[in-house]
């Protein structure tokens, strides 16, 4: 079954893109979520010239997510958590992320983030999709508290 997707569904595509996927997912949950339409031949028209009449716009879009990806890996982010030696209480999930990028002036939605559960102190990296083309690695320090 083919559909066009209404907006970015996470491990299966991004808004506007054509997809295949078995018949039961796109009749039982895309499709009633509002997550995806039928890729009808008059769809597939319509879908191409709102593509070629949004690829200007798109080309802006992208360079504004370039500059603040140039931005995002000048950062320095340490993240201070409650630790036994090098263990921590808890753990730094994307949320942590999130909020350390917010102190540091960037306002990045944690959905965009993807990091993993980190339960130790030391230096990890962070993934932060923002666009479909601009992925940036985000280098990261967790710190225990004194």
């Amino acid at each position: 079954m083919e559909l066009i997707l209404k907006q970015d569904v996470q491990n299966l595509g991004f808004k506007d893109d054509v997809v295949s996927v078995k018949a039961g997912y796109g009749r039982n949950f895309l499709i009633p979520q509002g997550f995806a339409t039928l890729a009808t031949p008059s769809a597939k028209k319509v879908l191409a010239e709102n593509l070629k009449q949004r690829a200007h716009k798109e080309a802006k879009i992208v360079d504004d997510a370039k500059k603040i990806a140039e931005a995002l890996k000048a950062l320095e982010i340490k993240i201070f958590a409650k630790a036994g030696g090098e263990k921590l209480f808890g753990s730094i999930t994307n949320i942590d992320i999130a909020e350390a990028l917010e102190k540091a002036g960037n306002s990045i939605e944690r959905k965009f983030i993807t990091s993993g559960i980190v339960k130790r102190t030391g230096k990890y990296a962070a993934s932060i999709r923002l666009h479909r083309d601009v992925v940036v690695e985000l280098p990261y320090e967790i710190v225990a508290e004194k």
